[in-house]
């Protein structure tokens, strides 16, 4: 197998492509890492799953009464669709006054794979991960 079919990850071991499905779940078990963070700026807004959405919703509106005129909206993997509604929600409450600028990326986020069993290697994988970020300026009306 040529070295370019080899995934590599951030550990001991390496895992090759596609071999994920090979992998008994009872020989493993499977930790996922927290993704690499951006540069954290105050007029940033992280979303997930977990916190409410009204409270990340009170916390963009928050940001824009502080006196910043524009916040950047961040959503990884299954908090896509969130960090998306967040935004148009802003520009609903704005009414219309909001302009939406989208950027899509993908993040390469590394697993371990813990093994069960003393006796066998340790291994990591890398699997990509869709993002959205979403920068929400205020606009000027004339």
């Amino acid at each position: 197998m040529a070295d370019a079919d080899k995934v590599e990850g951030a550990g001991e071991g390496k895992l090759e492509k596609g071999a994920e499905e090979k992998l008994d779940r009872e020989e493993f078990q499977l930790r996922k890492r927290l993704p690499r963070k951006l540069p954290r700026r105050p007029n940033d807004v992280y979303v997930n799953n977990k916190t409410n959405f009204k409270a990340q919703l009170v916390r963009c509106e928050r940001l824009f009464e502080s006196g910043y005129s524009e916040l950047f909206v961040h959503g990884l993997g299954a908090a896509t669709p969130r960090a998306l509604n967040l935004a148009l929600q802003l520009n609903i409450n704005h009414r219309g006054t909001l302009a939406l600028a989208t950027h899509t990326s993908t993040v390469r986020t590394v697993d371990d794979l813990v093994p069960h069993e003393p006796a066998r290697e340790h291994r990591t994988q890398v699997r990509p991960v869709s993002a959205v970020h979403i920068r929400v300026a205020k606009t000027l009306l004339v």
